[in-house]
């Protein structure tokens, strides 16, 4: 008969779904059919087994100096008793680690290269079961950053990682970078680094050649030394756009965490073009604001203003130069990610009265500078009439004088 919980496959193998004393015992399987049946199978016997179970557990972070000793427990029990190893998460090779009689894990003497992740598994016949704990070494180097990515721009690349311990000590980062060159002039070329901001997991790089190709790394120091290079990434900056076809994607495919402001607009006002638009659709975290970039008549695009608040949907933009042909557009910031930028917006102020112009007439220029002007050229003329006033005054008397010494009678001395 059937217990609960027991079943038939249709190949003949019996299914206990919970293993219990009801299950104990020696089983023999006898096939048939129409013909008969050839007889019974040999007979097995079901015994039932324990799992491992823990009944020591690491905890979940270990902190010690590096050189000294540290002890991590950890035991199991089952039936059969189980076989418990540990293995560092994500190395190869030896740790330089023990385990002693007790199943624990011994460092003698910690270093640094045994920071990181272990795993305690513990396996008998009947199954395996495994928990992790963390070591943290103190007083090394700091570790390798983690997870760079770049994240190519115009004419520029924005470069972010995830911090590696910093060995117990505040840590400082430098990016660097050098362009790859296919037959450079020396027979290595130099990298170029710069320092990160405190606090800061990314660094914006500018004034890099467009399609050219460049690797980027990053370094941790702190007051031990340096850590190592982080893994080297390549990217391509993104050039001057010759077409209207869109740019194909960039060497290195970066997951977007940002997409670019919407919907900008331009509407002239009379103290000059108001700019409106809409936030990403989608974005990580919060947005920290945005950068408005500019071009005239086809120029170079320039930055106008990188610090406008994430609050802000508008900006006006004043005094532009009248007969031109401007092309406003704008980049969102949201923590470590730089977006790609919004539409581009075409502004012309030919025709425009309210904007100065090249050529501007005399009328045309500013009360103050005016009345100005005009009072300087005022000044002048009376100093140059009083001027020629005086110098004729002065020349009459003079003629005066002289003829009147030739009419008077000369004086004649006798001895």
């Amino acid at each position: 008969s059937q217990f609960p919980g027991w079943s038939i496959r249709p190949d003949g193998s019996i299914v206990v779904a919970m293993g219990n004393d009801d299950a104990l015992g020696v089983y023999r399987c006898t096939p048939y059919n129409s013909y008969g049946t050839a007889g019974e199978s040999q007979p097995t016997r079901v015994l039932l087994k324990d799992p491992p179970a823990f009944t020591l557990r690491p905890k979940e972070e270990y902190f010690q100096e590096v050189g000294r000793e540290l002890v991590v427990p950890c035991a199991a029990h089952g039936d059969p008793p189980p076989t418990v190893t540990w293995l560092k998460v994500g190395s190869v090779g030896k740790s330089g680690a023990q385990v002693d009689g007790n199943s624990s894990l011994v460092f003698r003497p910690l270093i640094k290269e045994q920071h990181g992740v272990w795993e305690c598994t513990a396996t008998n016949q009947v199954a395996s079961i495994s928990t992790t704990t963390s070591v943290h070494v103190l007083g090394t180097s700091p570790h390798a950053v983690t997870n760079v990515s770049v994240f190519p721009l115009l004419l520029a690349a924005n470069i972010s990682w995830e911090p590696g311990f910093d060995g117990g000590y505040f840590q400082r980062f430098s990016v660097w970078y050098t362009p790859l060159i296919k037959h450079p002039p020396r027979a290595h070329h130099d990298w170029v680094s710069l320092s990160v901001p405190v606090g800061a997991q990314h660094l914006l790089v500018e004034n890099l050649q467009p399609d050219m190709s460049y690797q980027f790394s990053v370094l941790a120091q702190n007051k031990l030394g340096s850590g190592p290079f982080s893994q080297i990434v390549t990217s391509v900056p993104r050039g001057f756009p010759v077409t209207t076809v869109p740019p194909e994607p960039p060497a290195v495919t970066i997951r977007a965490f940002l997409s670019p402001p919407q919907a900008l607009t331009a509407n002239e006002t009379a103290r000059g073009v108001l700019l409106r638009w809409e936030p990403p659709a989608e974005f990580s975290v919060a947005l920290s604001g945005y950068a408005l970039e500019l071009r005239q008549d086809k120029g170079s695009w320039e930055v106008l203003d990188r610090s406008i608040p994430s609050t802000k949907t508008q900006v006006l933009v004043p005094g532009l130069i009248k007969d031109a042909f401007y092309e406003f557009r704008l980049v969102a910031f949201a923590g470590s990610y730089i977006s790609d930028p919004s539409n581009t917006v075409n502004v012309s102020t030919a025709g425009m009265e309210v904007y100065p112009s090249r050529t501007q007439l005399p009328e045309l220029l500013p009360q103050p500078v005016l009345a100005g002007v005009i009072g300087g050229i005022c000044f002048l003329s009376v100093a140059v009439i009083f001027s020629t006033v005086a110098a004729c005054i002065m020349n009459r008397r003079r003629a005066a004088r002289i003829q009147k010494r030739r009419q008077d009678p000369p004086l004649v001395f006798s001895p």
